[in-house]
């Protein structure tokens, strides 16, 4: 039954998160198209700046929990399953997805949203064995 649930709702939660990537929660046209590119060190910069920490997790969790449900996507395609594939296939995709931002403007490049999204995969692949095991799929 999660299965077939999910099967149903992974495209449009993948059409509403590249919404929120290049035009919600704010999103304007910059002026220049920007790249972060030093891993780990633009986040703990972030989180160590003036930011409101509410502002602070929506982002950092943000990066991680939103990106948790493709973890499942081994349900859906079988070659999925096994977390190498999973990861090499996410990363590509993602990393197209961060360039799309930075050539339109609407968003920067940033290695650490990569590393964050791919985290959440994780974490997701994880649920997805233990549910498996949990209810003999």
């Amino acid at each position: 039954m999660l299965k077939k649930i999910y099967t149903i709702i992974i495209v449009p939660y993948t059409l509403f998160l590249l919404y929120l990537m290049f035009l919600g929660m704010g999103r304007f046209q910059y002026e220049e198209n920007l790249i972060t590119v030093e891993p780990v060190f633009s986040t703990i910069k972030f989180i160590q700046g003036p930011n409101k920490t509410m502002d602070i997790v929506t982002i950092v969790l943000g990066n991680i929990m939103m990106f948790i449900p493709f973890g499942f996507l081994g349900w859906v395609i079988p070659g999925l399953k096994k977390l190498k594939p999973l990861i090499f296939g996410f990363i590509s995709c993602i990393v197209i997805v961060e360039a799309l931002q930075y050539f339109t403007r609407m968003g920067i490049f940033e290695v650490d949203d990569i590393l964050l999204n791919t985290f959440g995969v994780y974490i997701g692949w994880l649920l997805r064995r233990f549910l498996d095991r949990k209810l003999n799929y």
